[in-house]
């Protein structure tokens, strides 16, 4: 029989494929055929599941879930060149993606049997998909393994032996492929009609487990140490698929989701620099966005605008707008951040609120008429920056490119240039005071770095990151009003949006922000019954990650640290550690 071995700390238990094995393969297999096959006789559902030998919709994703777990259950039976797919012969990332097309074949039945009224309305290929599911689960199951806990399942595999040294171009192709591989994942699900939650609830569940098995084979962890190695050629593939999208994009609505996803997430960045970085808890950071939207519609010839005979260029709106809002983050982090906690995170709240009351007043009949009140400042025209009209569309290369795919282009410039600051700012010598204070203020003024003027530091460069998105924001929307910068409650952004953002994705790095706002973004745009119920989802999926996962999902790696009892530190987090450490010192030394 042959056999396969998985590492623990206690060495190498041999576990063997056997019958258990060999159900998880007849599982995927059956579920790989019943996407050839109808489902439902009507088209009522959403997807054309009533064809043979053609899937669509939910089938595509089932089928997807059954190749994972076929090749996954393939890495028990030590097949020739599926080895680095599972490294350590695991049966985690077997069960998980046993589990994620079990969860996509059974949640499409029962859809289809609440949407059409029966289980009479489920073709032959539902049932054999059900079966198919069970199947895997079951050998799966079956399976021996370590771990008991749910945890267990989740977690990564210890002893993860190094990879095969390969060419530095291979290592490259290899970049390429994922990051193609994510654009194709990302352009499908921002793709599927708001109408067909159905097809985009089995869409999370097949890149939530696959993503989990990916996680637990020791995949991602692989991945992104390839990364590190290649950070410039990895940074430049990200950012040049983020400029394929709107071509893989037929409708200028997606192009809008994504403009605003860069919007956010970009806002989400300079908060990260606050709380991530820093660990100032701010609860009234969209203020500042709305700050620097504010200025900048009054200085671009909205015939609304207070300063209506005003039309700046592009280049000096944003200025203007970052300037108003860096001048607003000294005046406010000023008399604040001698404050620590709880005591600085209601002060913030209030900030937010005052400034939304502000606003709505300022109508020239409360106060002062500047912000039109709860009108707001609308009809801000388009930008037109050395002749392109954003306004319109243009033909590149055979694509027509709409008016929310020109935002999206000079939405994805500013978030390159907020990444450099972030990353640079990160790794300076004031970065380093930043997580000096965020570990431990007192130690770090002992040190001898001035906690309130870095802190004041980091306020000031998170207002004037967040002011510059606001720019956009407001030409991109047409107007500015004061209803959306409030703590929650309302449509994103939302000063709570945006903390869930950097907590939900990863504090302190930068992927983490930008991912957190694409999904607390697209989910609740994607899934309208979740509106009402927005606030419950966010609430619940911060218990869940405090659970499993409290560094968020891109973990930084010191708090990866901080939050797991590790043991022992490897090679690199040891030297990352000691580098922190002297770069802390050498921040603290330096003349105030």
């Amino acid at each position: 029989m042959t056999t396969t071995t998985e590492h623990t700390n206690r060495g190498v238990l041999p576990l063997p494929a056997g019958p258990a094995g060999l159900l998880v393969v007849i599982g995927a297999v059956v579920t790989i055929g019943s996407a050839f096959m109808s489902w439902t006789y009507t088209s009522e559902f959403p997807g054309d599941l009533t064809v043979y030998g053609y899937p669509a919709g939910l089938q595509i994703l089932a089928l997807i879930g059954g190749l994972l777990t076929l090749l996954f259950g393939l890495t028990r039976w030590n097949v020739t060149g599926l080895r680095w797919l599972n490294p350590t012969g695991a049966t985690n990332p077997v069960l998980l993606s046993a589990v994620g097309a079990f969860a996509i074949t059974w949640f499409t039945a029962i859809a289809i049997a609440v949407d059409l009224g029966g289980l009479a309305n489920l073709d032959p290929g539902a049932w054999v998909a059900v079966v198919g599911g069970a199947l895997g689960v079951l050998g799966a199951l079956a399976l021996p393994r370590t771990g008991t806990s749910v945890r267990d399942y989740l977690a990564k595999p210890e002893n993860l032996p190094r990879a095969a040294e390969q060419a530095p171009w291979i290592q490259r192709i290899v970049i390429t492929l994922v990051t193609a591989v994510g654009l194709a994942a990302f352009s499908y699900g921002i793709g599927i009609d708001n109408e067909d939650s159905e097809t985009f609830v089995g869409f999370i569940l097949l890149v939530v487990l696959g993503a989990m098995a990916f996680f637990s084979a020791g995949l991602i962890e692989r991945f992104s140490e390839l990364n590190a190695r290649h950070k410039g050629f990895a940074t430049s593939m990200a950012f040049l698929a983020a400029a394929l999208f709107p071509f893989t994009q037929s409708n200028d609505h997606n192009a809008n989701l994504g403009v605003n996803i860069l919007i956010f997430g970009t806002v989400a960045l300079g908060l990260n620099i606050v709380v991530g970085l820093t660990g100032l808890l701010d609860l009234g950071y969209v203020a500042f966005l709305g700050v620097g939207a504010y200025a900048a519609a009054l200085v671009s010839g909205s015939e609304f605008s207070r300063f209506s005979g005003v039309q700046l260029p592009f280049w000096a709106a944003a200025l203007v707008g970052m300037a108003a809002s860096l001048v607003f983050g000294v005046l406010i982090g000023a008399p604040t951040l001698r404050l620590r906690g709880d005591y600085l995170a209601i002060v913030t709240l209030g900030f937010g609120e005052i400034f939304r009351i502000a606003v709505n007043n300022l109508d020239g009949s409360s106060g002062p008429d500047i912000t039109n009140g709860p009108n707001g400042i609308t009809s801000i025209p388009d930008l037109n920056l050395f002749g392109f009209d954003f306004g319109l569309a243009h033909d590149i290369v055979g694509f027509t490119i709409g008016r929310f795919a020109n935002y999206f282009f000079l939405m994805l410039v500013i978030t390159a240039l907020v990444v450099l600051v972030f990353n640079r700012a990160a790794d300076s010598r004031i970065g380093r005071s930043w997580i000096a204070i965020r570990e431990d203020e007192t130690a770090a003024t002992a040190m001898g770095i001035n906690g309130f003027r870095v802190k004041l530091i980091a306020f000031a460069l998170g207002a004037t990151l967040a002011g510059l998105a606001g720019t956009v924001s407001a030409h991109v929307t047409y107007s500015v009003v004061p209803s959306p910068y409030q703590f929650a409650g309302a449509a994103p952004p939302n000063s709570a949006f945006l903390l869930a953002a950097v907590v939900l994705g990863g504090m302190g790095t930068v992927g983490g922000p930008i991912l957190g706002a694409t999904l607390l973004y697209l989910i609740p745009e994607k899934l309208g019954f979740l509106k009402e119920y927005e606030l419950l989802a966010f609430g619940v999926a911060l218990i869940l990650l405090m659970r499993f996962r409290p560094e968020g999902i891109i973990a930084n790696r010191r708090r990866q640290l901080e939050f797991h009892d590790t043991g022992q530190l490897d090679t690199a987090s040891d030297e990352a550690l000691t580098d922190s450490t002297v770069g802390v010192t050498k921040a603290g030394t330096q003349p105030r």
